[in-house]
């Protein structure tokens, strides 16, 4: 790790900025762990004595991605991931701040957890890391936390990471406290009566594996009823991982109601499709489970027009012990902080996306939503930002990832584009050679 504090000019750039709604060449300098400007022609001229000066011609500048969506082991299971080794994965993936989820050991639901959290990352991560605390107490989905003090101490948004509350009562109640304290629900859509003892999705190739379905209705039936609870409560509602068309209308009825409600959708269901899974590769087993190519192909085009506002990386370390198993009986979920924004950069090379809509999507929108100081390269900003080689060719080789674990659903892709340098608070973390 380098921490080096001069100051330092990105000189030569393209720069892109969704906040400022700017794709354009220019410069970037930084200096004290802040943006100070970012327009053209700053040049060598106009720096302070000392300063760092990196040519990045034929390299993108932008805000540092955030990740709304990452389990980090600790506390509890620092064997799958730990604040630092997570750290460390998403500095190479262009990643300058994560958002942890609360489903550790103990659940981060109470104040003293969140409070730990936040202590052992500043003192072990070199990325920035939030908490979001859990929204019923134990994940259990029977009584809400405290929403007002956990926010006070430190909660950015309020999830039970990939249980669904299946009590309606119970989020009616929780969007409704919730929005007294301006606080973000984030709840994870799926039915766990009809995912019942499904492993993918529900279709052809799911019965010519002889594997169980899980049908879109699993996901719908859930948000369409969070959608009607959210015009009864005025809450505000993020649908953490949309993955079907049919999710797409609900959420557009609501956008269309004048509803606060927002969504995201993971790396793995705008790049990969449930053919993916080929011969039972576990390292696709995923929640949601990934669905087919019509699916893929709408949710990048809600992503493209806005309707989705955020891709996250849904990073799930699992060991070998609960992956290299039968497909039915491995557990769900793969790393992804150091390959989400390679993986969207073939959305950038196949046309189906640009530039400024992934950066938005993957920095300036979360950072809205959940109400933090980034995703911005305007001037007074903190200097968290990323350098994108956006054309290089490599392959992903998974003893490269800094994971502890390295269930990627990308073992040996094929990849255009990676990060030169990530910058957090004005030090390099991370930078390619």
């Amino acid at each position: 790790m380098l921490t080096d504090r001069r100051p330092i000019l990105l000189a030569n750039a393209r720069i892109i900025d969704p906040s400022r709604d700017f794709d354009g060449p220019g410069d970037v300098l930084i200096a004290d762990g802040v943006i100070r400007d970012a327009r053209r022609g700053i040049g060598a001229a106009g720096v302070p004595e000392g300063t760092d000066i990196v040519n990045c011609a034929g390299k993108i500048v932008a805000p540092g991605l955030i990740d709304m969506r990452a389990f980090v082991g600790e506390p509890g299971a620092g064997h799958r991931e730990t604040f630092a080794s997570a750290s460390q994965a998403a500095a190479a993936g262009g990643i300058t701040t994560i958002i942890c989820q609360p489903d550790t050991s103990p659940v981060i639901d109470n104040s003293a957890t969140v409070d730990f959290v936040l202590r052992r990352a500043r003192d072990t991560a070199i990325v920035n890391i939030y908490p979001m605390a859990a929204l019923t107490k134990g994940m259990r989905g029977e009584e809400m936390t405290e929403i007002g003090l956990l926010k006070a101490a430190g909660a950015v948004a309020f999830t039970d990471g990939d249980k669904s509350v299946t009590n309606a009562q119970v989020m009616r109640r929780a969007l409704t406290y919730a929005r007294d304290f301006d606080a973000l629900i984030v709840h994870h859509t799926e039915d766990p009566d009809l995912v019942g003892e499904g492993v993918m999705n529900e279709g052809e190739f799911a019965a010519r594996l002889g594997l169980v379905g899980i049908p879109n209705a699993a996901e719908a039936v859930m948000l369409e009823r969070d959608m009607r609870l959210v015009a009864l409560t005025g809450g505000r509602y993020h649908a953490a991982s949309l993955s079907s068309i049919e999710s797409l209308e609900i959420l557009k009825r609501a956008r269309d109601a004048g509803l606060a409600v927002s969504a995201s959708v993971s790396i793995n269901h705008v790049t990969l499709n449930e053919n993916d899974i080929g011969p039972y590769r576990t390292f696709l087993k995923l929640s949601p489970p990934l669905r087919t190519e019509d699916d893929r192909l709408a949710l990048v085009a809600a992503l493209a027009s806005g309707l989705i506002d955020v891709v996250m990386s849904d990073h799930n370390p699992q060991d070998v012990e609960v992956k290299r198993l039968p497909f039915a009986e491995a557990a769900s979920g793969a790393v992804g902080l150091q390959t989400m924004l390679p993986a969207a950069l073939r959305l950038i090379h196949n046309g189906e996306m640009d530039f400024k809509t992934l950066i938005r999507a993957m920095s300036t929108r979360p950072a809205e939503l959940l109400g933090l100081p980034g995703g911005s390269l305007r001037a007074g900003s903190p200097a968290d930002v990323v350098v994108i080689d956006p054309d290089t060719p490599w392959v992903l080789d998974p003893a490269d990832l800094k994971s502890q674990c390295k269930n990627t659903p990308f073992d040996e892709a094929r990849f255009s584009g990676r990060v030169a340098r990530t910058i957090v608070g004005g030090r390099t973390v991370y930078e390619h050679v």
